[in-house]
């Protein structure tokens, strides 16, 4: 019985194991999960050639040959399994299939999955679905706002869900102790299903389609050739292909590093576990799907028997080397490690202390460094793909995942938005095994934590730090981290006597409600806006791009839908689009020199930016391109005051006749030469970004905090100048533009320049888009009736209404605290009564009655199309003219020639 394994602890739990494995009487029903089916007519030898080379026969694997037989290059694919496919114990997988997942691109990818399940059911495919429903339990008054949020936003994600009582509960699931139990979430449309017989269901359907399957097979090196995949090295030989798409799983960072060059694929495994019942009596094939995110558990039915496991807040890490075959990722369970889990498991289901356990099992399990998928092209080498670490739920991502995989192959771009899941959303750090043992620690527990605003982990910190780290550590910064480097979020108070060094704090929002750093951020706000504030932006990324003619400014024109060739010492702001019109960047160039620019981009698009550019340089080598993110700190300052606290420190006129807004200079500050000054502040304050080299940044920060003092000069953090940003209408790249947003959508028609000599990439569609109007407008929205002290607030993700009917969703949000409301920025559309999307202009936009539903709880807002101008008690025509979203006047009635939004 399992309650024997707290009763009596290990020792009793261990004989209650050997007991039930002497008295064992099979059914047929524990048999079938020893079983394993196997493929027939494998290749017997490796072709010389194929299109498509993928390794790995898992259910990964299986999913992607499934989807590019069905594109029809079967016969040109070719899957490599160093051992049999779908090999590896079905005792070590929870085959839990469900729709919710922490973002829109996940959930898109959840449901293409679920349909696939159906759609092989509905042909006479076994995969093992079975639509019993899952039930999230919330114990906490916060996971019950978790919840309320989840089921406000199901009207944007298409997820059929609501919201139960704790009598409910105990309806839906009898066996349940609902006592300590506020409520849940019922889904009906999630279930279960079986990993290996969808596996080979999914490889059976592709081999009738052509594709071969290799077995037994092992990956031993990719090659490439002009930076693209060129073939494979097999312990059976090598074969000669354009594509390679690593679907490993657990051993896909092993795969990355056989690679020349090698792939980064950060994925370290943690011991999980997989708690079988011996067959309980009366017990429900309908049972739904008990998932108790605040006890760490999850507990399912599975031929007549009871499944349960759970994602412990402390995993123990496990090197991937030691582990040769799926027999081995089998280990010896630890039932100490296990016991935090089992506690919880038998004090939601008491009934389970009569239960006879049969196993538990420890079955490896690989996760990424930020708990999200890993998918998408490797920025390292052309045409070799990564779909792994899907962390314990392969079978609700595989077939989404898979499908997108393949419509990037064959149609070079997929109807999901997948950079947040991108392989390029990492840099070499994250790939690091000492980082990766320290981070995975903490990730299998963020599965089912509590999903607060800003969440930051606590271990692999202290990491990438700028110069002037520890003095605004000192002087009470309080930490974010984005790519590894360590950003200011807010400042603390801090006594002169305070003790130094200040020990490092990380920081946390943990509430749905007005958050505990919301006065220190309306100080800095202040600051910034009536005073001088002072910001690090160092981790923003710096791109040099430059060449000896006029190529570059060529390659520039050629990836920039705005004109880039503008004065030397001008910058302009830029969106790089896809053949599509979306957003593959959204960035600042300052034209250092005739050929040579600076690009300044979001501190995310690191990798990704460089990867894009580089892959659109001239084969001839004549533009070259250096991340020099690492040489340069960068300090903002920003408010009124800051042309009088910086001419103190400078001998260059910086009056706007000599330094106009949104220009370029290189400056000296105090003994410092060679700062790269910036006339703007993304934040649509007055202010400068100084970009120092890296020896002159203490001796820059120092002069600017002196001389400032007189200025009222405050540190400033990332929070404080994310809320002047979405006040005034900025967006930013990664939270409110992607990959499928265009400029029009979003405002900044006037930003693109059809009528350049040189055609841009993404011109015709957005031409196209012109012709044929917008399916969606980029807006501001105020709340009117909020109380941002007692009301729950938007955090981005919220469903809109116009006249009552649902009509998008916010991307940013912020509390405004000129406007002294909440402000909401996001998309909405037009649609008919059967839910299509129809052409939406201003006139329909300006013409509704707007509400943002917040956790249930509609507010109602006011809608703006255009960047305000927000009182201020020092107007200025240079921040006032400038208008990020949908200009209103011609700037150049106030600004030099140089003025180049």
């Amino acid at each position: 019985m399992l309650g024997g394994c707290l009763k009596g602890g290990i020792d009793k739990c261990n004989l209650y194991r050997v007991a039930g494995v002497l008295n064992r009487r099979f059914s047929s029903r524990l048999d079938a999960l020893d079983y394993e089916e196997k493929l027939e007519d494998c290749l017997s030898v490796l072709p010389s050639k194929a299109k498509v080379v993928i390794c790995g026969g898992g259910v990964m694997g299986a999913a992607v040959a499934y989807h590019l037989a069905n594109r029809g290059w079967g016969d040109r694919t070719v899957v490599v399994e160093k051992e049999k496919v779908g090999a590896g114990s079905r005792w070590h997988s929870s085959g839990l299939v469900g729709a919710f997942k922490p973002t829109l691109a996940q959930v898109r990818l959840a449901q293409s999955s679920i349909r696939l399940l159906k759609e092989l059911e509905a042909r006479g495919r076994p995969t093992g679905w079975k639509q019993c429903g899952s039930l999230l339990l919330a114990r906490t008054r916060d996971r019950m706002t978790v919840y309320r949020r989840m089921k406000s936003q199901s009207v944007s994600w298409s997820i059929d869900c609501d919201l139960v009582t704790p009598k409910k509960c105990h309806e839906l699931f009898p066996m349940l102790n609902v006592e300590d139990v506020l409520g849940g979430l019922w889904i009906p449309g999630d279930g279960v299903g079986d990993p290996h017989l969808l596996c080979m269901s999914l490889m059976r359907e592709a081999t009738d389609k052509g594709v071969g399957v290799m077995e037994d097979c092992s990956v031993t090196a990719v090659l490439s050739k002009d930076d693209k995949v060129s073939g494979v090295e097999t312990t059976n030989g090598a074969i000669e292909c354009d594509y390679f798409i690593n679907c490993a799983g657990f051993w896909a960072r092993q795969v990355g590093q056989l690679a020349r060059p090698q792939v980064k694929v950060p994925l370290l495994p943690c011991e999980h576990y997989y708690l079988h019942t011996k067959p309980i009596d009366n017990l429900d094939p309908k049972t739904p799907v008990i998932r108790d995110p605040d006890g760490y558990i999850y507990l399912r039915e599975r031929d007549g028997c009871i499944l349960a496991g759970g994602f412990e807040p402390i995993a123990k890490p496990v090197y991937e080397e030691e582990i040769e075959n799926a027999s081995q990722r089998c280990l010896p369970e630890d039932w100490d490690h296990f016991h935090v889990l089992l506690q919880e498991l038998l004090q939601r289901v008491p009934g389970l202390n009569q239960a006879v356990l049969h196993k538990l099992c420890n079955g490896l399990e690989a996760f990424s460094p930020d708990c999200k998928w890993i998918v998408g092209e490797a920025p390292e080498m052309l045409n070799y793909h990564v779909a792994a670490g899907m962390k314990t739920v392969g079978i609700s991502a595989a077939g989404g995942v898979a499908e997108a995989t393949v419509d990037e192959i064959i149609d070079g771009y997929s109807k999901y938005d997948m950079h947040e899941l991108g392989v390029n959303r990492f840099l070499g750090l994250h790939n690091n095994k000492r980082f990766l043992r320290d981070r995975v620690k903490e990730v299998p527990g963020v599965h089912y934590g509590l999903p607060y605003p800003f969440y930051e982990f606590e271990t692999g910190r202290n990491l990438r730090l700028s110069p002037i780290y520890p003095t605004l550590r000192d002087n009470g910064a309080v930490f974010g981290q984005v790519m590894g480097y360590e950003r200011p979020t807010w400042f603390e108070t801090v006594e002169n006597e305070s003790e130094k060094p200040r020990p490092f704090k990380i920081a946390h929002t943990r509430t749905f409600g007005k958050p505990p750093w919301f006065d220190a951020v309306q100080r800095e706000y202040w600051a910034c806006r009536e005073r001088v504030g002072l910001s690090d932006y160092s981790s923003f990324t710096k791109i040099d791009i430059q060449s000896q003619g006029r190529e570059v400014v060529e390659l520039l024109q050629y990836l920039c839908s705005n004109d880039v060739d503008v004065p030397v010492g001008s910058i302009i702001h830029t969106g790089m689009q896809n053949e599509r019109g979306g957003y593959e960047n959204d960035c600042s160039l300052a034209r250092i020199s005739e050929n040579h620019y600076m690009m300044i981009a979001p501190t995310i698009q690191q990798t990704r930016c460089k990867v894009w550019l580089k892959r659109h340089l001239p084969s001839n080598g004549s533009v070259t391109l250096a991340d020099v993110t690492s040489m340069y700190t960068a300090i903002c300052v920003m408010g009124p005051f800051t042309r009088s606290l910086l001419s103190e420190l400078t001998d260059t006129d910086l009056s706007p006749s000599n330094f106009p807004f949104f220009t370029f200079k290189e400056i000296d500050v105090g003994l410092a030469n060679g700062i790269r000054a910036m006339n703007l502040t993304h934040t649509g304050e007055l202010g400068y970004v100084l970009y120092i080299p890296n020896e002159f940044a203490l001796h820059v920060y120092n002069r600017l905090m002196t001389v400032g003092e007189k200025y009222g000069i405050s540190h400033v953090g990332y929070y404080a100048s994310r809320a002047l940003r979405v006040e005034k209408f900025f967006a930013f790249w990664g939270q409110d533009l992607d990959t499928m947003t265009t400029p029009l959508e979003c405002g900044r028609t006037w930003r693109v320049k059809f009528d350049k000599d040189i055609k841009f990439i993404g011109r015709d569609a957005l031409l196209k888009q012109r012709e044929d109007g917008i399916r969606r407008q980029y807006v501001q929205l105020l709340l009117t009736d909020h109380d941002h002290e007692l009301d729950l607030w938007s955090w981005g993700g919220e469903p809109i209404y116009r006249d009552g009917n649902y009509c998008g969703q916010t991307t940013t949000t912020s509390y405004g605290f000129t406007f002294k409301k909440q402000v909401c920025l996001g998309f909405v559309e037009k649609r008919d009564k059967d839910g299509v999307t129809q052409k939406v202009d201003n006139d329909y936009v300006l013409s509704g009655h707007y509400e943002i539903d917040i956790a249930g709880i509609r507010y109602a807002a006011k809608v703006n199309l255009h960047s305000p101008n927000l009182p201020t008690k020092y107007p200025d025509k240079e921040r006032d003219v400038y208008q990020a979203t949908r200009k209103l006047h011609e700037p150049q009635q106030f600004l030099g020639r140089h003025y180049q939004p």
